[in-house]
């Protein structure tokens, strides 16, 4: 239970943070819902006017049974649907049924007590009256037919539908309007706060006669203390309609507990204020600075409510500046030239010294002692929700396990950057390839296509948290499934060559940070960014060629003006599983083209073989030769091979024949 008491104090201290109204933490004893019809009366009871509300989240006061209703009677204090507020629902044909006098009751009640408010008085001598439903019709709310009975769909004969049909959810295409949620505006002289669920004050009344309406008493896991102890946890933790539960023992017929506990006090005993108070700050973390995938939510803070970085982002994403070694690599014709970039230095030094600087900054403002949670949720089953990841962390070990996973598993990645247009057209748009790790989400993607399934995805994302967080080794499996995809390239349409590019940047990540921290500490290697001239690796070198012959296609096929595939781009998957083989199939395609630069580029074809030729070279032994395929490391020197053709300005005498390369 200690993620319940990290919750309890992250919500005292979150009180503390002075923030906008709409994005500070919820009060206890309320409930967040969406909000559809508004009615405005004043301060005597009198109906005034009503309206619809569009995509309208209100903060209502709830009991602890409303709070978590799915089925049955529970009743909202005030704000609630008209089957509970309309005395005269059923008069009209109300498809559900009716629960006024409960929420009547419930009213009265408060409204008798010592912490009863003026505004919620009004609202009980209105509802006593009974006619809610009635002057909805007359203002055009709600609709009958021509029975006088509630409308559950409307006839696109009639005319465009009214806006309620709009918002209320549908189930077979019928909907029903008993189920719109009414809150309550009421107006009275020199009031500023008319709106009852901004109504600071009313809030608090509620608290206080909720605090006092309370009976089950004992003693509180978590503080260790004698106070009221809460039966209904709450659920909406992910959004308005999550009716799933962290926290659930009052099941006496199933087996929530049974065989285990002799009741349900036995199984679990929270303060009502510490439950409300820890569920209220995971709804406020998660929709605040949560990572969401489906039903899947993932949430990172600092107990101080200090700022932390994200884990689930990429270092692309964390730095947000134009100028750590933003590489460009393709632009239009109207764009600035591309800059030159030094192959000849790692390019990951930059970078390193970037993310060490972002990641101090933290470290400044947070204390040594700081603690960090690390938090995964899931839905088991349509009611229950697990914890499926929890991490508590000291915020040095925390911003350091950040940093070794985006060190580590830094490559140039793919990205886009819209570049103002001064003639006041639409933004350019740059394709840049700036040094980062890859995006979980993306990793997911690049292992298994961009349609992969929800379920597959919360799999990866589950199995990725400890390689960012605990420092364990990469999955194999995933390496290699990038690997292959990324080797695939004539799977990707050719309006998808940028996917392709972005799953090879990715592929090259993964395979360079799996290795970094290789379960067998014999076979790690800190493979370079930039491209290593004077490795002689097999694999590397191989992938060195493919990326040299595909260059000299490319350049020529530019030449004569067609816009087809090279022979190295079509044969790519299977020169990675025959090299030798293919790689002479490659040789001889390349031959005619080879013939064409003769005239035109002579200069950029002289580099290009020699370059060849000296690759060649660089084999050992029997190694060009040998029959086995090539492991990921090929798309290394491949993916360095052809940044260096992008970014590299040649300058032997093909400059002197206007070919810059």
């Amino acid at each position: 239970m200690s993620w319940m008491e990290k919750l309890y104090h992250t919500y005292e201290a979150g009180l503390l943070l002075d923030l906008p109204l709409e994005q500070r933490l919820m009060p206890t004893s309320h409930t967040l819902q969406n909000a559809h019809i508004n009615i405005v009366i004043d301060g005597e009871g009198n109906f005034k006017r009503a309206s619809v509300l569009e995509k309208t989240q209100i903060i209502l006061p709830a009991t602890e049974s409303s709070a978590s209703r799915s089925s049955g009677e529970a009743p909202h204090p005030l704000a609630d649907k008209l089957q509970y507020v309309a005395k005269d629902y059923e008069d009209f044909g109300g498809k559900k049924k009716a629960y006024f006098e409960g929420y009547k009751k419930q009213l009265q009640t408060w409204c008798e007590s010592e912490h009863a408010h003026d505004k919620v008085r009004a609202i009980y001598r209105y509802i006593e009256k009974g006619a809610v439903i009635r002057d909805l019709l007359a203002n055009n709310i709600v609709f009958v037919d021509s029975d006088n009975i509630l409308l559950t769909q409307w006839n696109s004969d009639d005319g465009e539908a009214p806006v309620l049909f709009k918002v209320l959810p549908k189930e077979k295409g019928m909907l029903d309007q008993g189920s719109a949620l009414v809150c309550w505006t009421v107006e009275k002289p020199s009031d500023p706060s008319a709106d009852t669920w901004k109504d600071g004050t009313i809030q608090a009344s509620w608290i206080a006669y909720d605090t006092l309406d309370s009976s089950s008493t004992g003693l509180c896991y978590i503080t260790g203390q004698e106070q009221t102890l809460s039966t209904n946890h709450p659920a909406k933790i992910r959004h308005s309609g999550d009716k799933t539960k962290l926290i659930s023992s009052n099941d006496t017929s199933g087996y929530t507990y049974r065989g285990r506990f002799l009741d349900d006090g036995q199984a679990s005993a929270i303060g009502f204020d510490v439950s409300q108070k820890a569920h209220n700050a995971l709804r406020w973390l998660i929709s605040r600075q949560g990572f969401r995938n489906g039903d899947q939510a993932y949430v990172s803070w600092a107990v101080s409510g200090n700022s932390i970085p994200k884990p689930l982002t990429d270092a692309y994403s964390l730095l947000e500046t134009d100028d750590f070694d933003l590489v460009i690599v393709e632009e239009s014709d109207t764009l600035t030239p591309e800059a030159p970039l030094n192959q000849g230095v790692n390019l990951g030094q930059t970078y390193a010294i970037q993310l060490r600087k972002y990641m101090a900054g933290y470290a400044a403002k947070l204390s040594p002692n700081e603690q960090i949670i690390i938090m995964g949720i899931d839905s088991a089953t349509p009611g229950r929700m697990g914890i499926i990841y929890y991490r508590e962390l000291f915020s040095h070990d925390f911003l350091k396990s950040l940093e070794t996973w985006h060190s580590q598993f830094a490559w140039p990645q793919r990205h886009t950057k819209e570049i103002a247009n001064t003639t006041g057209k639409k933004p350019k748009t740059q394709v840049i390839w700036p040094i980062s790790s890859p995006v979980p989400m993306a990793i997911a993607k690049a292992a298994y296509g961009e349609n992969v399934t929800d379920n597959l995805k919360k799999k990866v994302i589950e199995r990725l948290i400890p390689c960012i967080i605990d420092g364990q080794p990469f999955p194999l499996d995933l390496v290699i499934s990038c690997v292959r995809k990324a080797t695939n390239r004539v799977g990707y349409a050719s309006d998808a060559q940028w996917l392709w590019e972005r799953n090879l940047g990715i592929a090259c990540a993964l395979y360079k940070g799996y290795h970094q921290r290789h379960p067998n500490l014999t076979q790690r290697r800190d493979y370079a960014m930039a491209l290593e001239e004077n490795y002689h690796s097999r694999d590397y070198l191989y992938g060195r060629l493919l990326a040299i012959a595909e260059r000299i296609e490319d350049v020529a096929l530019n030449i004569s003006g067609e816009s087809r595939p090279t022979t190295a781009a079509r044969l790519m998957q299977r020169f990675a599983d025959r090299p030798f083989e293919t790689w002479r199939t490659i040789e001889l395609a390349l031959q005619p083209y080879i013939q064409r630069l003769r005239v035109s580029r002579a200069g950029f074809l002289t580099n290009q073989l020699r370059e060849l030729d000296n690759v060649q070279a660089m084999f050992k032994h029997d190694d060009f030769t040998r029959k086995a395929a090539l492991s990921g490391e090929f798309l290394l020197g491949y993916h360095c091979q052809r940044q260096k053709f992008k970014t590299k300005t040649e300058t032997t005498d093909e400059t002197s024949s206007g070919d810059s390369e």
